[in-house]
């Protein structure tokens, strides 16, 4: 667990219980925060090193729901643990309607305290990643939008340049890194040579060219992988290499590939964070995948398509394909590619639930929409797997769903019984059986307007980074519906209008 997320901020007025609590988790290697009120734990909680809080439901100046509502408005992801005792189960339960992540109750039990202060660091710091690569794919979405626009609307003789520097600039924006480059092979798959650039001060055709096998490009296209170096200082397979120009000791490598012939790298490094995370490699493949189907209008790139074809009949091609990407990146891309083959906005939702269907083994799969008073959530597009329905509506303040909603929280449950939040009449698919269940919040403007819900097998994973990746995916989904609709909306009204004008 990083250590910066080891700290705990401990809220209760009750010198005798803080003092207990701090030399417990102290003991197991927790750094410890206190507050002995509402203001100052508010205050505190500001800093975003803190990983988790432990919060009384009384305290002297405001009680355990004021602090908990004002700690979801500051840090919405922050992980709450509240104390009780057992006269409080009312306010208790509202707290975790609010999206308290657990609750316990005095007098304390050390494991007990230890374990849920564990699971509450544990879940933020995989939220965390989560949140981080939501947002990572929302920018690659809206990243391969803006280049399609681009590369539509540049005249024909500017084309080629368009989308190459386009490339790059849209890797840049998509990873947050100040230098890009774009390499593509020569027809003998012998060189790779800079065609763009961004954030670099030379000229493309000045750059030296990178012989294939050898350094970090010419490797990363010889064998196909995405390569990506958080310190290249403690990287055994560059030694003494070190930053040289660059101000950040991290750079990626990713391998383009169209229609299974490799054809160049994208080279990124530089980055807003101190160094790339390993964690990267999966929203690297996907960036390189969208870039290598751009790439594949690029008369250069079709030449070396052609040589390739040739070769390939004769048996002297002699490389491998990309490896496979993995089942969470490749459910991504799946969504991504059922939305891009259809205009329609019934059939991309069908589509894309269908998509989840398939690769999760799961049914029902179903999208709700808040309805336009806010006081439902209605049933939009839904996939049975031939196995059974989803409710025609759901309440937007019960159960499981009911947190999803109104927290933006996603819930990824194996045994949602478990959670004192279940209620089987929403928690639950029509014929009313308890199955492991995922549910997100759909996110416009950073305001939560529907839900996600996936229903597993019996004894199916309901992963929480599988679940955060569905919830970007069908955000942008639901997105590029709502402007379909409003575009057709608009043609509908300029067409009137013209009537009622001729008329």
């Amino acid at each position: 667990m990083n250590q910066a997320r080891r700290r705990v901020l401990i809220v209760d007025d009750d010198v005798f219980f803080l003092e207990a609590i701090d030399e417990i988790l102290t003991d197991v290697g927790f750094e410890i925060v206190r507050a002995e009120d509402g203001e100052s734990a508010l205050e505190k909680v500001a800093d975003v090193s803190i990983g988790a809080v432990v919060l009384d439901v009384r305290l002297p100046d405001m009680d355990g729901i004021q602090v908990l509502a004002g700690i979801r408005e500051s840090r919405p992801g922050l992980p709450v643990i509240m104390l009780s005792a057992s006269t409080d189960q009312e306010i208790v339960l509202e707290a975790l309607r609010l999206g308290a992540s657990d609750y316990l109750g005095k007098p304390l039990h050390d494991e007990e305290l230890t374990l849920a202060v564990g699971r509450a660091l544990e879940g933020f710091e995989a939220n965390s990643e989560g949140r981080r690569l939501r947002q990572r794919l929302d920018r690659l979405v809206e990243g391969m939008e803006r280049l399609s626009q681009l590369v539509r609307l540049a005249a024909p003789e500017e084309r080629v340049d368009v989308l190459r520097q386009g490339i790059v600039d849209s890797a840049s924006v998509v990873l947050r890194t100040s230098r890009a480059s774009l390499m593509l092979a020569d027809s003998d798959r012998e060189w790779l040579s800079v065609v763009a650039s961004r954030g670099v001060d030379v000229a493309g055709e000045t750059m030296t060219a990178r012989k294939v096998g050898e350094g970090a490009s010419g490797s990363c296209f010889a064998e196909g992988k995405v390569l990506c170096v958080p310190d290249v200082e403690n990287d055994s397979r560059f030694s003494g290499r070190g930053p040289g120009n660059y101000e950040s000791s991290g750079f990626a490598v990713v391998p383009l590939v169209c229609l299974g012939v490799p054809v160049g790298v994208l080279c990124l490094t530089e980055a807003d964070e101190s160094e790339l995370s390993l964690e990267e490699t999966n929203i690297l493949r996907l960036l390189g995948m969208q870039i290598s189907e751009f790439l594949a209008a690029d008369p250069e790139v079709e030449r070396l398509l052609a040589s390739a074809n040739v070769a390939d009949s004769e048996g002297t091609m002699g490389f491998d394909l990309v490896e496979p990407i993995d089942g969470d990146a490749e459910l991504a891309r799946t969504v991504c590619e059922a939305v891009a083959a259809e205009a329609n906005p019934e059939r991309v939702m069908r589509s894309a639930l269908g998509a989840v269907a398939q690769r999760l083994g799961a049914a029902p799969v179903s999208l709700y929409m808040q309805s336009s008073d806010a006081g439902c959530l209605d049933l939009e597009a839904e996939v049975d797997g031939g196995v059974v329905g989803d409710r025609a509506q759901l309440p937007p303040d019960r159960g499981l769903v009911g947190g999803v909603a109104q927290t933006g929280q996603l819930v990824a449950a194996e045994s949602p019984q478990d959670d004192p939040r279940f209620e089987s009449a929403v928690d639950t698919a029509s014929d009313g059986v308890i199955r492991p269940m995922i549910c997100v919040p759909i996110r416009l403007r950073e305001k939560s307007v529907g839900v996600l819900r996936v229903f597993m097998e019996e004894g199916g994973r309901a992963s929480p980074r599988t679940a955060e990746i569905l919830g970007a995916a069908f955000s942008a989904a639901v997105r590029n519906v709502l402007l379909y609709r409003s575009l057709l909306q608009s043609i509908e009204e300029v067409a009137e209008a013209r009537r009622l004008a001729r008329s």
